[in-house]
């Protein structure tokens, strides 16, 4: 009997995951800072602008993301 070959199962990405986190051209995966959503006025000018930018993720992390986003 010939030997049947089977395909592995397709990874399904987290959508979640996918929304909140993004690659950049070199392999790192970045992700927005938390803060920004009330308590504005009490936040200097510099922090605000501080938070809006992104931050890079662990490598802890980055194994993990790397598993819920498979195209990432």
């Amino acid at each position: 009997m010939p030997k049947i070959k089977t395909k592995p199962p397709k990874l399904k990405t987290c959508k979640t995951a996918a929304k909140r986190f993004e690659s950049t051209g070199t392999g790192k995966i970045r992700r927005g800072n938390t803060g920004m959503n009330h308590l504005k006025m009490k936040k200097s000018k510099s922090a605000k602008r501080r938070l809006t930018m992104k931050s890079g993720v662990t490598n802890g992390e980055k194994r993990v993301i790397r598993r819920m986003v498979p195209g990432l």
